[in-house]
């Protein structure tokens, strides 16, 4: 789900792989035969009067026990001093297993690989086969889950370079409807020549009756070679079935 144009995608980070509506992804893979679907989704994310995002549909399907097969379908946009520019945004798919679950401790590991295919058109794809190789870990404790890790990125392309990016979050569920978490994400530079940067965040997640959740999530993001705040953004609705 990224936008990339080289002047624009060093911003902030992406979004891709993100666990809804975290930028940081937990290892919970979707229960067996079952589905989750995030959508219609939209995300933005920006710095001054430099505005970029998606808008689409993740499926996400259990296909085994412990085991996540995801694909995200975006049409993506940027905005830049005014102008907009809209495109199909590049496909990702993305396998998540679950190879630690120990229910006693109630601790998860598992390992999301994925690859981006370069599907975008009229600007809005990286024109390359990138790719994200992250394990993520949990530990729930009552009301409260702590979730996190993180990966390396491959980021082929002209003035593109490879990098680590990872995360942190804390939830706590308030009744049976109400999630509430916080989260800090960090992520190297991913072009020749750029600086990393530091998102921090708030989401949120409320299920109404039967099926059907509302989740969203903002926060400000901080290059390491300083400037404006940045800002990040993300809100959805999820259907499970």
């Amino acid at each position: 789900m990224r936008v990339v144009l080289l002047s624009i995608a060093a911003i902030v980070p992406p979004a891709a792989w993100a666990g809804p509506p975290f930028l940081t992804d937990d290892p919970e893979p979707t229960g067996t035969g079952h589905w989750e679907v995030y959508g219609p989704f939209m995300e933005a994310e920006g710095r001054g009067s430099l505005l970029e995002g998606a808008t689409g549909v993740e499926l996400n399907y259990g296909g085994a026990p412990g085991l996540q097969l995801t694909i995200e379908l975006p049409a993506s946009y940027v905005r830049n001093s005014g102008d907009w520019q809209w495109g199909a945004g590049d496909i990702a798919v993305s396998a998540k297993y679950r190879f630690y679950h120990d229910p006693d401790a109630d601790v998860s590991i598992a390992v999301f690989p994925g690859i981006s295919l370069p599907t975008g058109s009229n600007g809005m794809g990286a024109g390359e086969f990138t790719a994200f190789l992250p394990v993520w870990a949990q530990k729930n404790m009552g009301e409260w889950s702590v979730f996190g890790g993180g990966g390396y990125a491959i980021n082929p392309g002209a003035g593109n370079r490879n990098y680590l990016t990872g995360g942190i979050a804390v939830t706590r569920s308030y009744g049976e409807r109400l999630l509430v978490g916080v989260e800090a994400d960090r992520q190297g530079a991913d072009t020749a020549g750029g600086s990393g940067s530091t998102s921090l965040g708030l989401g949120a997640i409320y299920d109404f009756e039967g099926p059907l959740r509302l989740l969203g999530s903002a926060g400000p993001t901080y290059d390491d070679a300083g400037g404006s705040v940045g800002f990040h953004a993300f809100i959805a609705l999820g259907l499970d079935f």
